[in-house]
């Protein structure tokens, strides 16, 4: 049966995730995010183009693996300890702004025939890619203030919430919203009593000792964990007829919370996780998702092409208009650009309409749409952000502090 297995898919997707990183580190000038690279090769290589390599079993294996590594290591973005006291209700407020928003733009697709899905079409509107946000205001040397911190945490409540609203409400062997509801709620049950074990475990100094001796050596023994704790959460929430991703993404949550403590882990072990994840199954998840892209249907007229700056314009509004919060705290234009990073949203889009695809609730024409808009708000809304922020100069961003107490509210005088 090995015999039968080709990996032929596997080596071109391969080698296009090596040459991607490489051609852009070889034109420094051709500031674009690798993710986009990735997605237009794999519509370049699949079906809807050149037509060099379908998605067999191999690569369909080493994709779910990529999707599980990439929400993992976004649910490891997630930093509890900033989620507090007026960041928190700011982010908070702000989501549901957007959700509110970005459902009426999708009952307004939905009444105009445009769509069939305004549900799912607000959910994807409502996220935002942590993942890429967080690169961006660190090349800014925005992440300490008052400004990046508030955009971590509205984008982190996104990332969150838009995962748990699509697992609640488009969850494959769920048939009702109580049984769901039901579900969801045993999961985080197991989820919190995983953590609480495994913390009550990692007292252990006889067993700390032996993850400080074996986490260098061939064993790679916290990288090994890491891996079971993610593969075992996406299995309990395969179990339960929940989405891989919100396994995944709690996987990488609860791992957080345990790596608070220093004592705990070493400076590489994350490295070594972006490593794994990023350096191998990843660039599979998005490759592959470019090769599924029907781009045919999305070039083959009717509406569907003309809904791709519809639907950009709808993620400015559905996660740019909650960033109007921050205006008092940090300023017309660092707001704006609040905005902007606030409205980039790709891994989430892709993960999320392959789900409808799955469903029959989003044509193949619409998931492209949406896509490539995705695609377009990765490459056009950092850039803006970053000019809005450079713009102020470095006197401007020496003001911007992380003022914001967690444990105060009162306003600091001016």
């Amino acid at each position: 049966m090995m015999a039968d297995i080709s990996l032929t898919g596997v080596l071109v997707v391969a080698a296009i995730a090596f040459l991607v990183p490489l051609v852009l580190g070889l034109v420094p000038s051709l500031r674009l995010p690798s993710v986009v690279l990735e997605i237009v090769a794999g519509i370049v290589i699949g079906p809807a183009a050149l037509g060099f390599v379908e998605v067999d079993l191999p690569l369909q294996v080493l994709a779910l693996l990529g999707l599980a590594f990439l929400l993992f290591l976004a649910g490891l973005e997630i930093d509890l300890d900033r989620l507090r006291g007026a960041r928190l209700r700011s982010a908070a407020a702000g989501f549901l702004i957007s959700l509110a928003v970005a459902l009426g733009i999708g009952l307004g697709l939905y009444a105009s025939g445009l769509i069939q899905a305004p549900l799912l079409v607000a959910i994807i509107l409502s996220s935002t890619s942590l993942g890429i946000v967080i690169p961006v205001l660190a090349d800014a040397g925005q992440s300490n203030t008052t400004l990046g911190q508030l955009i971590i945490a509205g984008s982190s409540i996104a990332d969150f919430g838009a995962i748990i609203l699509l697992s609640f409400f488009f969850s494959g062997d769920s048939s009702s919203v109580s049984s769901t509801l039901l579900l969801i709620g045993v999961f985080l049950v197991l989820v919190i009593a995983t953590g609480l074990a495994l913390a009550e475990v990692e007292q252990s100094s006889r067993l700390r000792s032996a993850l400080v001796r074996l986490q260098d050596s061939s064993a790679q023994i916290r990288v090994r964990g890491a891996l079971v704790l993610l593969i075992g959460f996406v299995v309990i929430a395969q179990l339960f007829g929940l989405e891989v991703i919100l396994g995944a993404f709690f996987a990488g949550a609860v791992l957080r919370v345990l790596d608070r403590d220093e004592m705990m882990t070493h400076a590489g072990f994350r490295t070594k996780l972006q490593a794994v994840g990023f350096g191998v199954f990843i660039p599979f998840f998005f490759i592959t998702s470019g090769m599924q892209l029907d781009a045919r249907a999305l070039l083959s007229g009717g509406s569907a092409l003309a809904l791709v700056p519809v639907f950009l314009l709808a993620l400015l509004l559905a996660r740019g208009l909650p960033a109007a919060l921050y205006r008092p705290m940090v300023g017309d234009r660092r707001s704006l650009a609040a905005g902007l990073l606030q409205a980039t949203s790709l891994p989430f889009i892709v993960a999320a309409t392959g789900i409808g695809l799955e469903f029959g609730i989003l044509t193949p024409a619409i998931g492209a749409a949406m896509v490539v808009a995705g695609l377009l708000s990765v490459v056009l809304f950092p850039l803006g952000a970053l000019m809005l922020l450079r713009r102020g100069g470095k006197t401007d961003a020496a003001v911007q502090r992380d003022d914001l107490d967690d444990t105060s509210d009162q306003p600091r005088p001016t």
